[in-house]
């Protein structure tokens, strides 16, 4: 650490891991960079040091429909494996965890249950929805769906030229509820982020200056010894089973959920028998596109889980810390 330029006082101050799985392969990480800076930011502001390292996160949309495919889930568990590695091999005093991505996020938050120490999650937010397309807001889906209807002669080439320039507006996880989202507003409901930590936009102010108070908290957590354990068990677990089931979330979201509670210590029984028991008594509350034409900026404008958790507030396990 002094040969990097750290001093004295530097060194003795929490030592912070900032694991980011920033990179040049897809939006959804593209902006983790910046962020982290503000991370550290954070960190240096609340009297911590910030040492950042890097994390893989491949991309599910990227790889459909190759034999990248095939790579994707393993991914996770290579996510939560070197998370653990970086974090306990240097001893690091907490860790926050930059991404925003399907099978990212569950390995970040795997690796958080696992690891017992304090940990936050800071995801970079959804993307802003394109340039109207049938009857929405388009997204990386319906680029697809344009490729269908070129196929059919339900549009021309020139349109679809159009779409693949509009429909991606900027940074951020895909605007349309996919796994990735489901994932990070379920890091929201399990307590891994700052409230309202999910759904801000990418390209919003708001979401850098998120950034700057989750590297604040990362240091609080170290101070108060508020461990990753204590707030990933079968209460937040069940929580986060209730805001899947009341916003219709991703269907992965159950296998990713399991990984997580199995890494708390749940077993896969007790995580089956949540499910069976809490949808049957969860009310959907909120549908966003696939199920709507409302998509993730929309549902942050409306409160986002912030407020599906207000709705749900008779159901929940109250006492879970955050």
């Amino acid at each position: 650490y002094k040969s990097m330029g750290f001093s004295d006082e530097d060194l003795r101050k929490p030592i912070i891991g900032v694991a980011n799985t920033w990179s040049e392969v897809c939006p959804g990480s593209y902006n983790l960079r910046s962020l982290a800076q503000s991370v550290k930011n954070g960190i240096y502001a609340a009297g911590g040091t910030p040492v950042e390292f890097g994390v893989i996160g491949a991309c599910d949309g990227t790889a459909q429909g190759s034999e990248g495919m095939k790579y994707i889930l393993p991914s996770r568990e290579l996510i939560a494996n070197d998370v653990e590695v970086m974090v306990q091999a240097h001893r690091l005093d907490g860790v926050v965890l930059l991404g925003s991505c399907d099978k990212i996020v569950p390995g970040l938050l795997m690796a958080a249950a696992r690891l017992r120490l304090p940990a936050i999650l800071l995801p970079g937010g959804p993307m802003q929805g394109g340039a109207p397309f049938d009857g929405r807001a388009s997204d990386l889906t319906s680029l697809s769906e344009g490729c269908g209807m070129l196929k059919a002669g339900k549009i021309a080439p020139d349109e679809l030229d159009a779409l693949e320039e509009s429909c991606c507006p900027g940074c951020g996880s895909c605007s349309f509820y996919g796994t990735a989202n489901t994932m990070c507003c379920l890091g929201e409901a399990l307590g891994m982020t700052l409230p309202g930590g999910a759904l801000i936009p990418a390209v919003y102010a708001e979401r850098t200056r998120m950034a700057h108070r989750t590297g604040e908290a990362a240091v609080r957590l170290v101070k108060e010894n508020l461990t990753a354990d204590k707030i990933i068990n079968r209460e937040s677990i069940s929580n986060a089973i209730r805001v899947l089931n009341a916003t219709g979330g991703s269907t992965n979201g159950v296998l990713h959920l399991t990984a997580v509670a199995l890494e708390a210590g749940l077993s896969a029984d007790e995580v089956t028998g949540l499910f069976e028991e809490l949808g049957d008594t969860t009310p959907l509350i909120a549908k966003v596109n696939p199920a709507s034409k409302y998509n993730m900026e929309d549902f942050y404008l409306a409160g986002g889980i912030p407020q599906v958790l207000r709705e749900l507030s008779p159901l929940l396990e109250r006492g879970a810390l955050t």
